[in-house]
Formats: C-alpha cells, sequence, structure tokens
C-alpha cells in the first residue's frame, strides 16, 4: 500500500527574509498588538521556536528561489523589525495555504515544555523566560518537570496534541503500559480532558497504578460503577485497534479524493461556476478537504 503524501520536507533550512513573499497584509496597527509585543520579545531572547512554513515558488530570480510564506507573518515582520536576515523555515511540499491555517495552534505543552528546557540549557534565567512568556516563574519550574514519570510513547503521542496540563498529573499515577492505553483511548475518542483521565484513573485496576494503595471509591462511584466503565474501557480499546488497523487504508483513499477535488477546484471555470450556483456545495467541498488534509498531516506526525 502506498504511503501518505508527507506535508513537509523533513529537514528544516534557512531562507533569506528577502526571498519570503508574504501572502496577506499585516493589520494597520499590528505592531503596537500585545501578541506581536510578546512575538517580538520572544524572538529577541529566546530565538525564532516554531520555523515558518513556506512554498517554493516555481520562478527563480537572479537565480535564487522565493518562497510564498504559508505561516508566520507576525514572526517574518518581527524578525525584519530586528535586523534578521534569515529565518528558519519548513518547506512546504504544496501552496494549499487555505488549509495550512488550519494546522497551525499555539505551542502544546509538550511542545513548550521543550522550548523552555532549550533556553535553560542555554543558560537563560527562568525569571526571563518567564517575562517572555507572560506567565510567572513557578510556571516555569512547574512545564520544566511536565514529563517526569511519562513514559516516551505518551510523550511521542501527545507531542503536537493541545491536552490539558493536569492530564499529566494524572498519567503519573499509572504504570507506563497503563499511560499509553489511556493516551490510545483518549486519542480514539478525541478527548483530552481531565475529567476523561481521571475517569480511566477510577477504573483502573490497583495493579497497574504506581501507588496500589489507593484511596477507596466514593459513594458516588460505587463496584458496579467501576466494573461497568472498565468494560467500556476495554470495548474502547478493542474498537480503537480495530480502527487503528484499517487508517492507513482508509486515508489513503481519502488523500486521492481530496487531491482530485482539489484539481477540479483550481479549474477558475469550475469554481466560478459553483461560487455562483452552488456557494453551500463549494462551502462544503472545501471543508471536507481541510478536514482530511488535518487528518493526514497528524497521521504522519504520529
Amino acid at each position: 500500500m502506498r504511503q501518505v503524501k508527507q506535508g513537509f520536507e523533513q529537514q528544516i533550512v534557512s531562507i533569506a527574509l528577502d526571498r519570503i513573499l508574504p501572502t496577506r497584509q499585516m493589520d494597520k496597527g499590528i505592531q503596537g498588538s500585545k501578541k506581536y509585543a510578546c512575538i517580538l520579545s520572544s524572538i529577541r531572547e529566546l530565538g525564532v521556536v516554531e520555523p515558518l512554513a513556506v512554498h517554493p515558488q516555481p520562478v527563480f530570480d537572479q537565480g535564487a528561489a522565493s518562497y510564498i510564506l504559508l505561516d508566520g507573518h507576525l514572526r517574518l515582520e518581527a524578525l525584519k523589525q530586528l535586523g534578521g536576515v534569515e529565518a528558519l523555515c519548513l518547506i512546504s511540499t504544496d501552496d494549499e495555504g487555505f488549509t495550512y491555517n488550519r494546522q497551525i495552534n499555539r505551542l502544546t505543552p509538550i511542545q513548550e515544555h521543550k522550548m523552555i528546557l532549550a533556553a535553560l540549557k542555554k543558560g537563560i534565567d527562568p525569571a526571563r523566560i518567564a517575562r517572555v512568556l507572560g506567565v510567572n516563574v513557578a510556571r516555569i519550574h512547574h512545564r520544566r518537570n511536565l514529563l517526569e514519570g511519562i513514559a516516551p510513547e505518551v510523550v511521542e503521542m501527545l507531542k503536537v496534541r493541545m491536552v490539558a496540563q493536569d492530564i499529566f498529573r494524572v498519567l503519573r499515577k499509572m504504570k507506563p503500559m497503563r499511560q499509553i492505553e489511556t493516551v490510545e483511548m483518549m486519542i480514539s475518542a478525541n478527548c483530552f480532558t481531565l475529567s476523561y483521565a481521571q475517569m480511566v484513573l477510577a477504573a483502573t485496576r490497583p495493579e497497574m497504578l504506581v501507588d496500589k494503595q489507593r484511596k477507596k471509591p466514593s459513594a458516588e462511584t460505587s463496584a458496579l460503577d467501576i466494573a461497568r466503565m472498565e468494560r467500556e474501557m476495554e470495548n474502547l480499546q478493542h474498537d480503537y485497534k480495530q480502527v487503528e488497523d484499517t487508517l492507513g487504508e482508509t486515508m489513503l483513499i481519502l488523500v486521492v479524493a481530496k487531491g482530485y477535488l482539489l484539481r477540479i477546484l483550481r479549474n477558475d471555470a469550475i469554481a466560478a461556476y459553483l461560487q455562483q450556483h452552488h456557494a453551500d456545495l463549494l462551502e462544503e467541498l472545501v471543508s471536507i478537504m481541510e478536514a482530511v488534509s488535518s487528518d493526514a498531516r497528524h497521521l504522519e506526525r504520529e
């Protein structure tokens, strides 16, 4: 079976700022915003944490390639203001700027943890990092120790997931195998909340806990409730494995179908006709393609 096409090249490259072409104009007054000030301060103190995302242009200028900027307009503006000449970039294998922005979110807890560790290894004072990120120093110390007691497999599965910070506290109470099972169930249910993790913890057998001396269930949680939750968790785990076995083939079919739709919509006449006579259908098609792109990229990262 063919593999799903990768969304980005494997290597991060350094590109001259004058070769990066923005795809939108900056709003007036953006340099006076709090968000821009935070990005400017972060780059000044720590450097660029998240590379810019670009796509190469087919036309060369004076023997050098230019690149369309898909994500990172504020970072690019901040680099220019700070007198930078180059930026670290991820090279996208397509120019789908309209879907790419859907994939980019703020730093995940694990990404932020790694950023903080990298800054600390450079000798940067925790108080200075806290000022840049706009948080207190205690939060920096807490996030530095975020992954203590967490299985490496769990770190890999959650590295691009937006999860509640306290989930890691709950996972530490479980042994590594149970941590992995819990995260697999969370991914299957697409639910990364603290209450879900606590529910799994409540249904976990004592021998799968780091500390077997668990508190007795409260009056609201009877032995029958625990047994029912355990059965539901086992059924969910079984369903997850079944879906996992067919996920690659299903995703391949969806990506091929999405590529066909994309080629059709790149025809100006077809796109104009759909926009005029079937705007709702066009919106739905674009939404489906965005969802397929999102799922495919998450699959590659995992």
